[in-house]
């Protein structure tokens, strides 16, 4: 069974950075791992997913240009660098794995793994 177990969050001042981390583990090739953040009272919202090639696919909003996505294959690792942080960005931030998407890479769908999440705290 496949495990994954982010890391990094915390509270930071807005226009701050945070670097957030997913470590897989388990048998399973995984192919697309991905973030996706839910901030209270709302939906889960896909922010990033990254292919084992590591080409990158951004959420169509305000993250682009302020987060990066990228992947370590030899640690099994996936990361979340983010700058300029809002109030908005404030959310639990949840790491998702999948070695065949099943759907868009970027709906929850498409993915079979999760983690525990992680909160990200933004104050103004």
């Amino acid at each position: 069974q496949e495990q994954l177990a982010e890391s990094g969050g915390g509270l930071v001042q807005a226009g701050g950075s945070l670097r957030l981390s997913c470590a897989a583990s388990g048998p399973t090739f995984i192919n697309y791992m991905a973030w996706f953040r839910q901030a209270p009272g709302k939906e889960r919202e896909f922010v990033g997913a990254i292919n084992e090639n590591g080409r990158s696919t951004f959420w169509l909003g305000n993250a682009q240009g302020r987060f990066t996505i990228s992947r370590d294959n030899t640690k099994n690792t996936v990361y979340l660098q983010m700058s300029s942080l809002r109030d908005e960005d404030t959310a639990v931030y949840y790491c998702a794995a999948t070695s065949v998407p099943r759907a868009s890479v970027m709906t929850a769908d498409a993915y079979d793994h999760w983690g525990r999440g992680t909160q990200v705290t933004v104050s103004s």
